[in-house]
């Protein structure tokens, strides 16, 4: 059976993220095809929309490596999604479905539960599903896959701390919903933007281990690119 590549995609994107494949190294079709079990067409497929993400480069005598991002990169990140998501929020005011408000409900309900319980490992699963919804309900494809792709980038490159008052955050996630429910775009731009303006203060930038603060990284647009193997 052919494994699908968007599947093998998933799963070396999340092993990017997670960090078992370090920045700058290595990502050969080979070693990849054994680890997940498939062949190496799958591989070479998801490593080009990997590339087209920025997760990977391809580099002149070394191949596919894990792409190293600099610190304007990382910043301009969190920058752009404060501009997207509330776009998303007001968009999925005028768009949204019983069926999305059912599940941003739901999700306010056991995340102000979790809160209360001091749940804090669940309450980061919850609000990743909270705000994939979100986008969801924005009926975008485009903008959903852009917020999808800023998510696993800004995971990748920050650790997030968790808020001192976690019932206070997730109050604010029921006021989003309520603003969605009533479909009020302008209120649910506003109230998106506060939280992610709160929620960006709460990031903290990754390094690679032994990277001392300040050191400079190297820009993945500086390696030489062989472009017979950046086919997206």
């Amino acid at each position: 059976m052919r494994i699908p590549a968007h599947s093998v995609c998933t799963a070396i994107r999340d092993d990017i993220v997670s960090g078992v494949f370090e920045r700058g190294s290595r990502l050969t079709e080979e070693v990849l095809a054994r680890r997940y079990g498939v062949s190496r067409v799958p591989v070479r497929e998801a490593l080009r929309t990997l590339e087209s993400e920025g997760f990977v480069v391809t580099r002149r005598h070394a191949g596919a490596c894990v792409a190293e991002p600099t610190e304007q990169e990382a910043a301009d990140l969190l920058e752009i999604r404060m501009l997207l998501e509330p776009l998303g929020a007001a968009r999925a005011a005028q768009r949204r479905t019983e069926a999305h408000l059912k599940v941003l409900r739901g999700l306010v309900r056991l995340g102000q539960e979790r809160a209360r319980r001091g749940e804090g490992e669940d309450l980061r699963s919850l609000g990743g599903w909270f705000h994939e919804t979100l986008a969801q309900a924005s009926g975008s494809p485009a903008l959903i896959a852009l917020l999808t792709q800023l998510r696993h980038k800004i995971a990748w490159m920050y650790a997030v701390e968790q808020p001192v008052r976690p019932a206070d955050s997730w109050a604010e996630h029921g006021a989003l919903v309520d603003a969605v429910a009533r479909r009020d775009p302008e209120r649910a731009r506003v109230l998106a933007t506060q939280h992610a303006e709160r929620a960006t203060a709460a990031h903290r930038l990754r390094r690679p281990p032994g990277q001392p603060a300040g050191a400079p990284r190297v820009r993945s647009s500086q390696h030489p690119v062989n472009i017979a193997g950046a086919r997206h």
